[in-house]
């Protein structure tokens, strides 16, 4: 063996041990291609009409910079929790907060209030504020996982708050993989998201 060929030996034996190290899945076929994901279509029982009496504000969700990212985040709680991972050959087609964005406004819009951007440069006599905290799949064990989403909404009026509070929503995995984890993401974050309208919809009325 010539003296390139053990260098490019070496360099893909290096490649592929930094894979293996941190936790990144490899290609699931022979081309590499990426996979991208959202959340699908809003269901329309899940629209709410009528729930929201009038029109609210509503920011970009916010997160921790390290889900700035489209990464499919997940976790080995099993090995060590503190360590989120990403899948190399699967993504979301944009940052998680980008998407719960524009899957809040989705639901408020028909929610029967209205929705106001920020960039409207309109009033609102309610604001919402929306903090993600975690986002992604949690590995028990290898072949079980499961889908955190956790956030924090803040509602407040013209001139103080309204009310606070923390959500958090669980849903296991259909299978220990990307597709798996995409699926239970989209359906914890859907429930996150209804739990939010029934408490916005509860708190503007008092």
């Amino acid at each position: 063996m010539n003296a390139g060929l053990r260098r490019a030996v070496r360099a893909a034996t290096a490649c592929l041990l930094a894979l293996v190290a941190s936790g990144c899945s490899l290609p699931l076929n022979g081309k590499g291609e990426v996979q991208a994901y959202d959340f699908g279509p809003v269901s329309q029982a899940k629209e709410g009409s009528g729930r929201l009496t009038q029109p609210v504000l509503v920011y970009d969700v916010s997160g921790p910079a390290w889900m700035e990212s489209p990464a499919i985040f997940y976790r080995l709680a099993y090995l060590d929790s503190s360590r989120p991972l990403a899948y190399a050959s699967s993504r979301w087609v944009m940052p998680p907060a980008a998407l719960l964005s524009g899957r809040l406004r989705q639901r408020l819009s028909g929610a029967g209030g209205g929705v106001i951007l920020p960039s409207d440069g309109l009033r609102a006599p309610a604001t919402l504020r929306v903090e993600l905290e975690e986002f992604a799949q949690v590995f028990d064990a290898e072949a079980k996982s499961r889908a955190v989403v956790r956030l924090r909404a803040s509602l407040a009026g013209t001139r103080s708050l309204i009310a606070q509070k923390s959500f958090s929503v669980e849903r296991a995995a259909a299978s220990p993989n990307a597709e798996g984890g995409v699926r239970a993401l989209s359906a914890a974050s859907d429930e996150a998201l209804e739990q939010v309208l029934d408490w916005m919809a509860s708190s503007l009325k008092k």
